[in-house]
């Protein structure tokens, strides 16, 4: 195995929506996913507009990236729950900065997405659009801790 660096190179980037990230409140939060790599034309979104949500791959860019946090550690800071490390959090204190958000495809308008629910910042850079297919959805009996239902209580709730 070697360390290569992988290079990419947005294929969107978000127009509109929120202009700041936060904790909670994404619900109801529209913006567009522009396309607007010079590789890609309406060909590109032939057929999107069939499916009701996309899995949208981005770049945490507003991230301080010397704000790792790299062991194990409690979800927003609070003691009441779990240390858990890296790889149990979604957040965007990651190695390679990048995010995934499922959103619900309201529109597809030539090059232009729009969606809501996107969990991603006016700007931020957009390195892959994929339709939701229920296929890939979980197969058999999921679980969690309860942290996270409990963090999550408001996250979706609407943005006042």
């Amino acid at each position: 195995m070697t360390d290569q660096p992988i290079t990419l190179r947005p294929v969107a980037h978000v127009i509109g929506g929120r202009a700041e990230p936060t904790d909670d409140y994404w619900g109801g939060t529209q913006a567009i996913i522009r396309i607007d790599d010079p590789r890609l034309d309406t060909d590109s979104t032939r057929g999107l507009e069939d499916f009701s949500h996309l899995e949208i791959v981005f770049h945490f860019h507003l991230t301080d990236q010397s704000d790792l946090h790299l062991g194990a550690r409690s979800a927003r800071n609070n003691p009441d729950w779990p240390a858990a490390g890296t790889f149990a959090h979604r957040n965007m204190r990651r190695l390679n900065w990048l995010g995934v958000s499922r959103c619900r495809l309201l529109k597809v308008d030539g090059l232009d997405l729009h969606v809501e629910d996107l969990d991603a910042v006016d700007g931020t850079p957009i390195l892959d659009i994929k339709p939701w297919f229920n296929e890939f959805g979980p197969r058999g009996t999921t679980h969690q801790p309860s942290w996270p239902t409990e963090m999550l209580t408001s996250y979706f709730a609407p943005h006042e």
